[in-house]
């Protein structure tokens, strides 16, 4: 039989869980999609050693998953730089560069929809290739974006999860450790998978928001 006062027992520490996964996901994002915008930059660029450079640092984050990323900073970089790393920065380095493959591509596919006319144009009354796309192209580009950006930072949220597999106290981490002490699974992930649902649900209406706002 299902017992819900585990859940309310258990409130402010799943509330701490949850604003930790907040707190998280609002660093991946902010620190990894200005990244992402210099990356899709230069994957466009003219000079064909950095788009090459560009490509192959997207195709290899986007080739791998999050957690074998996020094991390549945890075990393996200590290793390189011979000192340990502390585990919130070992997560925060992995899902920067992880998810910045990712916002690159949307950043890309935004620009090359403004067209290369404008870009042109920018050069040619002139404006460098750095000060073009930061004044000219990626304002115009960032209203078509909003969809699947919006969308990404749902990906984002989502992917947090994965700090659980080194014990990072996020909210799936830390309704587990109540599930062991209380031997109540059941309650707990219904409860995690619920507000899970509710903020990738809400932030769902607000991409399809965005893309109704781009066909009117």
């Amino acid at each position: 039989m299902i017992d819900w006062q585990v859940i309310e027992a258990s409130l402010p520490l799943l509330g701490k869980g949850l604003l930790t996964t907040l707190k998280l996901t609002l660093v991946a994002i902010v620190l990894s999609f200005p990244l992402g915008c210099l990356i899709a930059v230069g994957r466009l660029s003219h000079r064909a050693w950095l788009s090459r450079i560009c490509a192959s640092f997207v195709n290899l984050l986007r080739c791998n998953p999050l957690i074998l990323i996020l094991f390549w900073f945890y075990f393996l970089m200590p290793m390189i730089i011979g000192r340990a790393i502390d585990d919130l920065t070992s997560i925060i380095v992995a899902f920067v560069i992880f998810f910045s493959a990712y916002f690159a591509e949307i950043v890309r596919s935004g620009i090359q929809s403004v067209g290369t006319r404008q870009i042109q144009a920018g050069l040619s009354s002139g404006l460098t290739y750095a000060q073009t796309m930061r004044y000219i192209i990626l304002p115009q580009a960032i209203r078509s974006m909003l969809p699947a950006l919006t969308t990404q930072c749902i990906l984002v949220l989502q992917g947090t999860t994965v700090a659980y597999v080194v014990g990072y106290d996020e909210l799936l981490h830390t309704a587990a450790m109540i599930a062991e002490r209380t031997g109540r699974p059941v309650e707990l992930y219904l409860f995690v998978g619920l507000i899970y649902f509710l903020i990738c649900y809400a932030g769902s209406l607000l991409s399809r928001h965005f893309e109704k706002g781009l066909h009117r």
